[in-house]
């Protein structure tokens, strides 16, 4: 019963998660326009801007203060909650996948890490990713917003390589979108909040509010907004092994990120000008030529010095065994492996002729990235995947073909 529990409350988890991170995203999303769309041009002065707008069969009509307006309102609403239980829900998810069978998604097949020391790296990695982020944020550097944002796009990267060194691609992106998940949290837990709390309790008191608190909370803001698009990217790319099963893995979610940025640049402008309209096409392009530099190799093929194609006898009672050895451990109708009740996915490879119906899916993760089998537990040999390859570029063929 285990595994059925862990499934379950992977489930409840999960759904949590997504269900806060919509939340969360919408405000955040909906705010940026909201300040983006301001019409600045106003007769009252204590205002900084108003806007008109119509949705759901009524028209609403929002004015923001410079400052505060004279008297406090009788209901004020927050939004904080929101991200609190997005990152809460998003930490107990790691730890239920991720740490809880880190010999099986976390640690990288092969290499010199603990599965115990993956993970102190990888809670350590969060801390640091704030510590180093807010350390720079409160620096000279926020002074100049675009210097700023180039550099913690560089250390986002360097941390994205360093990850990958000694985690499996999952583990690597998953924890990159933990630590921009952070930084966005924290943001509001301790910037955005403190600087609403001070400002309101300054009109509570009839004090002048300070000016920078809320300028430096906008600031803020606005990372988290341009920090959405690449983490909402990590939180369905384990669906996507090409990206995260590729040795330049960390190289991709760069080219990710940054056009994820570019096109959520766009939309927060496109209220004052068309004139990042081109990021729109170059995402489209960008995502064409990723997946043409990540396409996976044809197995090799034994030919003559005249270049003509030999044909190579398959063993496929050998591929079968290979597949039963170190597939079905997961991926058959009584799984073996521990963390499992069901199949993944419901993806069953028992017989050849389900292995066959399977024979691209196995060449992706098996033979073209090696993210399977999970963290290489049974150890399948390069021999033995390019067996795999073999018999799948040759139409994998069934015993009685």
């Amino acid at each position: 019963m285990e595994p059925h529990f862990i499934e379950w409350l992977n489930l409840a988890i999960r759904w949590v998660h997504v269900i806060t991170g919509i939340a969360w995203i919408g405000a955040s999303f909906y705010f940026v326009w909201l300040e983006n769309n301001l019409q600045r041009q106003v007769n009252d002065s204590p205002l900084a801007g108003e806007l008109w707008a119509i949705h759901g069969g009524g028209i609403y009509h929002l004015q923001k203060y410079r400052l505060a307006p004279p008297a406090m309102p009788e209901r004020l609403h927050w939004f904080k909650w929101e991200a609190y239980a997005t990152w809460l829900s998003g930490i107990l998810l790691l730890v239920v996948v991720y740490y809880l069978n880190a010999s099986a998604y976390l640690v990288l097949p092969g290499g010199s890490v603990s599965a115990l020391m993956a993970v102190v790296l990888g809670i350590a990695s969060l801390f640091a990713g704030w510590l180093v982020y807010d350390g720079l944020c409160n620096s000279p550097l926020r002074h100049q917003p675009m210097l700023l944002g180039i550099v913690l796009g560089l250390l986002l990267v360097l941390a994205a390589w360093a990850l990958s060194q000694f985690m499996s691609g999952r583990g690597a992106y998953i924890h990159m979108g933990a630590i921009m998940g952070t930084m966005m949290v924290g943001n509001v837990f301790f910037v955005i909040m403190p600087a609403q709390r001070h400002l309101v309790g300054a009109i509570e008191a009839g004090r002048e509010p300070d000016p920078d608190l809320p300028k430096t909370g906008l600031l803020r803001s606005r990372h988290n907004n341009y920090l959405t698009l690449p983490v909402l990217f990590i939180m369905v790319s384990n669906h996507f092994p090409s990206t995260y099963g590729s040795g330049y893995n960390w190289l991709i979610l760069a080219v990710l990120s940054l056009l994820s940025v570019g096109v959520r640049h766009y939309f927060n402008t496109r209220h004052q000008n068309q004139r990042m309209l081109w990021a729109l096409p170059v995402a489209v392009l960008g995502l064409m030529v990723l997946a043409f530099i990540t396409s996976p190799q044809k197995p090799l093929v034994a030919t003559t010095d005249n270049n003509v194609q030999v044909k190579v006898d398959i063993d496929i009672q050998k591929v079968q065994q290979i597949v039963a050895e170190h597939c079905t451990v997961c991926h058959g109708a009584s799984p073996s492996h521990e963390a499992f009740a069901v199949a993944p996915g419901g993806l069953l490879l028992d017989t050849p002729e389900q292995m066959q119906r399977q024979a691209s899916r196995i060449y992706q993760q098996a033979v073209a990235t090696h993210i399977m089998p999970l963290g290489n537990m049974t150890g399948m040999t390069e021999m033995e995947r390019e067996l795999l390859g073999q018999w799948i570029i040759a139409g994998a063929p069934l015993m009685h073909e």
